[in-house]
């Protein structure tokens, strides 16, 4: 399953899965992707769908290994990856080194577990106002889901995750 960022920042007030779902059109990928966020409908833990948590790696655009499978970034360790392999965003960016991501923080608006924080997570990714707050990451401290609280207001890197493996039928 690959996990992608959106081609821009965003503040807390976003259509995130609906962005992951354009971008992933214009960039030619079939599957469907959806934001890498907890929502008021869906807690992040089960945005990838039951029979492939398990057995699949998630690699990035290019099919490098950032984590064994989906259950493993949310075993209680903040999501450790290998911050030497590249998250790339739809356009082919790396996040990690390219000046339209000034800050290399991810929203995620979840615990360690991957429940959704209601009361971190920008009332449910709606609003950028200064005073309400959401749950982020700082990529550099090599955890997706490092616990910290940043200001709605805030552009930060919003990734995507293919939610769904479809094998190609010509393959």
């Amino acid at each position: 399953l690959h996990l992608v960022a959106l081609n821009f920042p965003l503040s807390g007030d976003m259509r995130a899965d609906f962005q992951c779902f354009r971008q992933a059109q214009l960039a030619g990928l079939t599957s469907t992707y959806r934001a890498f966020l907890s929502s008021h409908l869906q807690d992040l833990a089960t945005v990838v769908r039951k029979t492939d948590r398990h057995h699949l790696p998630i690699v990035n655009i290019q099919g490098e290994t950032l984590f064994s499978n989906w259950e493993s970034i949310f075993d209680g360790n903040g999501g450790q990856f290998n911050i030497h392999v590249p998250i790339y965003s739809f356009d082919g960016r790396n996040v990690m080194t390219d000046s339209s991501w000034p800050q290399k923080i991810i929203w995620h608006g979840s615990t360690v577990n991957g429940i959704r924080l209601v009361s971190n997570y920008c009332e449910a990714w709606h609003t950028a106002d200064m005073g309400a707050m959401g749950q982020a990451s700082p990529l550099n401290t090599g955890k997706i889901l490092d616990q910290k609280v940043y200001s709605c207001n805030n552009l930060f890197i919003v990734l995507c995750i293919e939610n769904s493996f479809v094998s190609d039928p010509q393959g």
